[in-house]
């Protein structure tokens, strides 16, 4: 049954990565619990517009889960309480009525506020474009029955390719590492056998791309996998370490 809330919302303000950020406190009204944690955020903004105010900005595309664009840091957690969910996803109903609820950006040097709730997270195309992909020839595909997969293979590789790069696992760990992400993106490779060609260098060129950007170093407590909304698993740190140190050894 659909109820109504009024609540008090502490939310970030910072017009670029240059100047020095602030919470500014807003109160909303007869917010439905049939919302969208977004669509609740556009009646603010909507009310902020008519008000002659700036709105808060804040990434968004599909709101379906999907593209990987929502990125809150909600109540101290990303993408809200509720786990396996996007903000997108994330409904009001898991609020209560006078509830505060604080919204920050992803923190993280590797990811510069581009305005509010906006981080820039190119960071993570540039480590895909260090090595996360494959070699293959122009033409017509292959017929797949001509490539025989591992179920098991093929199933762990599918799991990983869940990844929808969001950022969360940079965002809930406390080193701001990345390492779920890029090694997500190498398992989804290494897996497959289109995936060999560039393995003796794909794990040294992504993982020197991560340092560069000024992602920490895995912290090892397991707050990525947890937060995930994929529920990427941190068994694929582990393969990527092992491509890693297979890489180093085999070039000496």
């Amino acid at each position: 049954m659909e109820g109504h809330l009024n609540l008090t919302l502490k939310i970030w303000r910072q017009k670029n990565a240059s100047v020095a950020g602030k919470f500014e406190t807003y109160q909303v009204s007869g917010i439905s619990t049939d919302m969208s944690f977004l669509e609740m955020i556009d009646v603010l903004n909507n009310r902020l517009i008519e008000e002659g105010d700036d709105p808060v900005a804040f990434d968004h595309d599909c709101r379906e889960g999907i593209c990987g664009m929502c990125s809150m840091y909600i109540n101290g957690r990303p993408h809200g309480p509720n786990r396996g969910v996007t903000t997108c996803q994330l409904h009001m109903r898991s609020f209560q009525d006078g509830e505060t609820i604080t919204v920050e950006p992803w923190r993280a040097s590797a990811f510069p506020v581009i305005k509010d709730l906006v981080v820039n997270r190119s960071a993570f195309d540039r480590i895909i474009a260090a090595g996360g992909f494959v070699s293959v020839n122009t033409g017509n595909a292959q017929d797949a029955n001509s490539l025989p997969i591992p179920k098991d293979n093929a199933d762990e590789a599918f799991a990983a390719a869940a990844c929808i790069g969001c950022g969360a696992c940079v965002a809930a760990c406390k080193n701001a590492s990345a390492m779920l992400f890029t090694s997500a993106k190498v398992s989804q490779l290494a897996l497959l056998p289109q995936g060999q060609v560039e393995a003796a260098t794909r794990a040294q060129a992504m993982v020197a791309q991560m340092d560069e950007e000024g992602f920490g170093a895995c912290s090892n407590t397991g707050a990525c996998e947890a937060e995930c909304p994929k529920g990427i698993s941190i068994e694929n740190i582990a393969r990527m370490n092992r491509e890693y140190f297979s890489a180093t050894f085999s070039s000496k």
